[in-house]
């Protein structure tokens, strides 16, 4: 807060000075060394081997000037967002003294009782509901000031990722090592702010999506552009929703001791799980050999072989996430494009609604899930197009979420003729010798054009064939 940025602007007319003073070098240069290499006095091998390295030495002390004139532009700009930047945390510590808070040196906010008069006071001490009131306020504030510190980092990050880039030989091939860049490009982010932004992804799959939507528009189809590939693969497509489980399934685990009843019904259960293989049963095999494992993890659903195998899956994923969202996204992203100035491609992360599906009755994967939570989450990105006319295209995936339990008060059938009270299957769970665990999967990354009249359509292809039904990781490969 107290730094003095104005040594920012002294140093880049210290920059500038020597950019100056480069130019008269390459001045005298020029006409007292280069230029005899040039002269009818000297010709041959020798002359010509000369006025390749003079021409070098030449071009570098071009290249100085050049770079010095970066870096002074740079230290100019990191001066006007520094500045700015500060004067917007000063002003949200002034708003939450302003609010009732107290604020330390340290960012520390905290509810100011000493401004309090007599009876408000004893009214704050003895109202729980006062108390907790002032408690969230001053931790809203507290995030506040935290994201605007955030953001003086971000942009000091940004300046050294632009300073780096500034004087570095950008031709290897220019008769130097490690010379002067002769031509330092200016950074195509829309500030210093997100230039550091974009240079710090977090290491923490799950912080990916957050910070993806903290980007700039722009700054997301730069890195889509640099490295999309990696972005993906790291969770930029992650869907924001949290997913909890609807109701408490069987219980608690574990809190009761096996009979031999238990023993033998999980015996023939296993036989049953086992014998769904044979019949084409394969998803709901795999899911409840999970369960009578008894491990409780996660398992990875297959979102990919849903897709290809359930025509309920995708006519949800095309008339509810697709047509119902479509024309908004694409809206949303023109926007952002025009408010970009129209001349450059832009991305928003997009996501739809959480939606609770069944897949078709009767089916493996209804009997492996059933009714399960999904939506579909992606980004929406415009470039500038042909005659005037932007490009829209959507990049999407489609996320899928259900806990495997047994309700009491249900039975399921399977084939040949067999039927199972689920509150014996939930038994297991209770006695310790199964669990309940959630189920998970996002498919691979599907494309539909925006800019298209036709209908929204989903055509998977076919996934291949799956390996033995008894491992619990087979088609992980496809899922995030």
């Amino acid at each position: 807060m107290s730094t003095d940025l104005s040594t920012l602007t002294a140093a880049a007319g210290r920059w500038e000075e020597m950019a100056a003073k480069f130019k008269t070098l390459e001045e005298r240069y020029e006409k007292d060394v280069h230029g005899v290499s040039l002269g009818e006095s000297w010709i041959g091998l020798s002359a010509n081997a000369a006025n390749a390295r003079f021409t070098v030495t030449l071009k570098e002390l071009q290249g100085a000037q050049k770079e010095a004139k970066a870096v002074a532009r740079i230290l100019r700009d990191a001066h006007t967002q520094l500045t700015d930047l500060r004067n917007r945390l000063k002003a949200i510590r002034d708003d939450a003294v302003k609010a009732g808070m107290r604020v330390s040196d340290q960012g520390t906010v905290a509810f100011d009782t000493e401004r309090l008069a007599q009876d408000e006071r004893t009214a704050y001490v003895h109202d729980p509901d006062f108390q907790q009131t002032a408690r969230s306020q001053a931790n809203e504030w507290a995030e506040r000031l935290v994201q605007a510190v955030n953001a003086v980092t971000d942009a000091d990050d940004g300046i050294r990722v632009a300073l780096d880039a500034a004087v570095l030989d950008s031709d290897p091939m220019d008769g130097t090592f490690n010379g002067f860049n002769r031509n330092p490009k200016a950074s195509p982010y829309p500030s210093l702010e997100e230039a550091g932004k974009a240079a710090n992804m977090p290491k923490d799959r799950k912080d990916v999506p957050a910070w993806w939507q903290s980007l700039d528009p722009v700054t997301r189809a730069i890195l889509l552009q640099e490295k999309g590939g990696e972005l993906r693969a790291a969770g930029i497509m992650d869907p924001q929703y949290q997913w909890h489980s609807p109701d408490p399934g069987s219980g608690p685990f574990n809190v009761e001791d096996p009979t031999p009843r238990d023993v033998k019904f999980h015996a023939w259960a296993l036989g049953i799980a086992t014998a769904g293989d044979i019949t084409g049963e394969t998803g709901a095999s795999r899911n409840m050999l999970h369960y009578l494992r008894g491990t409780g993890e996660t398992l990875d659903l297959d979102v990919n072989r849903m897709l290809h195998d359930d025509p309920a899956l995708r006519s949800d994923v095309e008339d509810i996430h697709l047509t119902q969202n479509q024309e908004k996204w694409r809206r949303e992203a023109l926007a952002e494009f025009e408010r970009a100035g129209g001349d450059k491609p832009v991305s928003i992360p997009v996501e739809s609604r959480q939606y609770g599906g069944t897949f078709t009755p009767d089916t493996d994967w209804y009997h492996a899930v059933g009714s399960h939570q999904q939506n579909i989450s992606g980004m929406v990105t415009v470039r500038p197009g042909e005659g005037g006319k932007p490009e829209v295209s959507l990049e999407y995936q489609v996320n899928v979420w259900d806990r495997y339990n047994w309700d009491e008060g249900k039975k399921t059938g399977f084939p040949l003729g067999i039927t199972i009270e689920d509150k014996d299957m939930g038994h297991l769970h209770k006695v310790g010798i199964a669990q309940e665990f959630d189920m998970r999967g996002s498919s691979s990354t599907y494309t539909h054009d925006l800019n298209s009249d036709t209908n929204p359509a989903v055509t998977p292809a076919d996934p291949g064939r799956e390996s033995g039904r008894g491992d619990v990781s087979r088609g992980d490969e496809e899922n995030r």
